[in-house]
């Protein structure tokens, strides 16, 4: 189920306690390690990190009127996820990702196509998050996009 929270303070106020401290240093890990550029804003019922309109006109090619997703983390039913685009539209982003988190973690990741699923939120790879988040500059993640994504 999606928040229908209008702001970031709104969305984390809903969190079940257990969860709070978790998406609380997740949040700080983002803001610690995106590159210049990302904004932190509410996008659908999530925190997202997008690249707003001023740098990316065009916006989502979805939704236009909406600005580019790149990021955005969710307490949902069964834990926290952290969808990173950036992984879905580059396979060797992807690789690195799966490589190094054999590093720090005994099992392999519950994973969607750009989703990372945390059912025991105290097993999250903070440092490897940060590592992930430095990777994709906003003219890398743009250019990265429109070679994927946006039809010419």
């Amino acid at each position: 189920m999606q928040s229908k929270a209008k702001t970031v303070a709104d969305y984390l106020s809903e969190i079940p306690a257990e969860r709070l401290p978790s998406m609380e240093k997740l949040r700080t890990v983002i803001r610690k390690h995106l590159p210049e550029g990302y904004e932190e804003t509410m996008a659908y019922g999530m925190i997202g990190y997008v690249v707003p309109h001023r740098l990316y006109p065009a916006g989502y090619h979805c939704a236009p009127e909406q600005p580019l997703p790149f990021l955005s983390m969710a307490s949902q039913k069964n834990g926290i996820v952290l969808y990173h685009m950036g992984l879905y539209a580059d396979a060797g982003l992807m690789d690195w990702f799966l490589n190094e988190w054999k590093k720090v973690a005994p099992k392999k990741p519950d994973m969607g196509k750009s989703c990372i699923r945390f059912s025991k939120p105290e097993l999250i790879p903070f440092e490897l998050i940060g590592q992930l988040l430095e990777r994709i500059s906003v003219a890398d993640w743009i250019a990265l996009y429109e070679q994927r994504f946006v039809k010419k």
